[in-house]
């Protein structure tokens, strides 16, 4: 299992983001992403009657809607060790299927990335 420390400074700069969007949020998950840039989109898990989506895909969304063109990197963190495939469909869409998504525990432990 691969160390928070492990990760560029960039790299943990994301984590940390979505570890806050979470925990101030009280949501399901936080995320962030990082485009070609250097900006970085933080949210939450949106749950409304007539919305539901990840907290990747809204970040995802989120920096689609402000005119990033591509991603450099994206990290999650929720309690499920693995992202189901729209997650990871979605930053490949405006990444590249390289592009690394670091999925994080609550705590901040990274589960292995497949």
């Amino acid at each position: 299992m691969t160390e928070i420390s492990e990760l560029d400074p960039e790299d943990r700069k994301i984590v940390t983001l979505a570890r806050s969007a979470r925990a101030r949020n009280g949501v399901p998950e936080g995320a962030a992403v990082r485009d070609e840039t250097g900006r970085t989109y933080v949210a939450g898990t949106v749950a409304l009657e007539s919305l539901q989506l990840s907290a990747l895909r809204t970040a995802v969304a989120m920096a689609v809607a402000s005119g990033a063109t591509s991603l450099e990197a994206a990290a999650v963190v929720t309690t499920s060790p693995t992202l189901p495939p729209e997650d990871r469909a979605a930053v490949s869409d405006l990444g590249t299927p390289a592009t690394p998504i670091h999925v994080a525990a609550p705590d901040g432990t990274l589960h292995p990335t497949p």
